[in-house]
This record gives C-alpha cells, sequence and structure tokens, in this order.
C-alpha cells in the first residue's frame, strides 16, 4: 500500500450533502437514467476523437455506456464550443433547445462565463439530456483536450449543486504524466452513485448519508487493494 493511497479519505456525508445542495438550499441529486450518446459541436475532428476518449473515462467510472445514438433523442448530451456567445446564434435550433436563450446569452456575457450546462429529466428524476455550452477563452485553451475532457464529464455525469465546485475541483493533475484524472474520493462518489441500490434521484438529505458510505466502502476496497 503506497502513502499516497493511505492518505485518501473519503468524502464526509456533511460534504456529499453540501455537493447535491442546490442555490435555494434543498438537496437534489440525480444521475443518468440512460446510455450517453454525446456530439460536440465547434471543433475538428481530431480533437473530437481525444476529448470523447477522456469523457468516455468518466463515465467508465459510473459504469456507463457511450453509445452513437440515443433511440428517442438522437444524441442527449450535447456541448458546443464557440470562441464568442454571439457565435451561438449561428446554431439551427439551439433556441429551441434552450429556451429563453437571448437572455441566457446576455447573461453569460454580462458575467463573462466560460461556460453553462443545464439538464432534463425523465419520469423518475434521472437525467435524460445534458447541454454543455463552452466559450474556448484564454483560461480554456490553456487547457489540454484531455484535461477539459476529464472537467466536463466530471460535472455532467451527475446533477451537482450549483457551487459544488466553487471551492475545490473534482479532478486533478497526475504530475508523473501530466494527466488528468478525477480525484479518488469524488471517482468514488461517483461510482457508489450508481450503485443500482440506490434510486436514480432524490431530494432528501439522508440519502447523502448512504451515499457517503457507499462511496466510503468502495474507497477503503481501492486504498486495500493498492
Amino acid at each position: 500500500m503506497t502513502d499516497t493511497m493511505t492518505q485518501i479519505t473519503a468524502l464526509k456525508p456533511g460534504r456529499v450533502e453540501e455537493l447535491f445542495t442546490a442555490e435555494n438550499g434543498t438537496y437534489r441529486f440525480s444521475r443518468w437514467g440512460r446510455p450517453i450518446a454525446p456530439v460536440v459541436f465547434g471543433i475538428d475532428d481530431d480533437t473530437l476523437g481525444h476529448l470523447k476518449d477522456a469523457m468516455a473515462s468518466v463515465a467508465l467510472i459510473a459504469n456507463m455506456e457511450f453509445v452513437e445514438t440515443d433511440p428517442e433523442l438522437g444524441a442527449n448530451l450535447m456541448m458546443f464550443f464557440c470562441t464568442d456567445w454571439d457565435e451561438l446564434d449561428m446554431v439551427p435550433n439551439l433556441d429551441q433547445l434552450l429556451p429563453d436563450f437571448d437572455v441566457l446569452k446576455a447573461s453569460l456575457k454580462r458575467t463573462g462565463a466560460n461556460q453553462y450546462r443545464t439538464f432534463s429529466f425523465d419520469e423518475n428524476g434521472a437525467i435524460k439530456v445534458c447541454i454543455v455550452l463552452l466559450r474556448f477563452d484564454d483560461h480554456m485553451a490553456q487547457t489540454s483536450v484531455q484535461t477539459l475532457g476529464v472537467g466536463q464529464m466530471a460535472q455532467c455525469i451527475l446533477l451537482w449543486g450549483d457551487g459544488a465546485f466553487d471551492d475545490e475541483s473534482p479532478i486533478a493533475i497526475v504530475p508523473e504524466n501530466a494527466m488528468c484524472i478525477v480525484k479518488p474520493d469524488h471517482a468514488a462518489l461517483i461510482a457508489a452513485a450508481y450503485d443500482p441500490a440506490l434510486p436514480p434521484s432524490a431530494t432528501e438529505a439522508s440519502h447523502a448519508m448512504r451515499l457517503a458510505a457507499r462511496a466510503a466502502k468502495l474507497l477503503e476496497e481501492v486504498v486495500n487493494s493498492a
């Protein structure tokens, strides 16, 4: 067992609850309820391949499939890259996917945001669709494609709280190879969230205790096997 692995600790129930607490103070948890069919717009084919590989590595943590098409929707994870928010005006039917798109775009421009994501849900409260908008600014330009893919998919794999990662990122760079990974404690939480014994969605904060317990057990197994 390595010293590094022994230093890893599971997220506490209180922290797990914070990660799934909305801006209005309510607890809201949701995971994908169907295989993920991603489509990415605004990047070249070579970059697309590397991006999808990085995204798939996060989906694998949740034991979720990446598929070519969703039988109902075609694509259910849609990612749009642009260099300026006004470029999105040229995307056909985007205003139908995002109601009040003009208001949203004005808000993104006013706040200087470089990303936005929104989710839709099925009858069980599970994630059905995720739409991601990314403005390729100077900060994003300094980020590797692999890091970008892991970071974005980590934020799309579950319905996190509005400020979940304001103070702590769920990803880290491995110094030895400069590869981006989901931090072990967050990876254990993602894996636990997709445990079939847990519901696909939850609004009671007690769910966080069950989730934290499963994540702690998974992380302990990983540490003991290292």
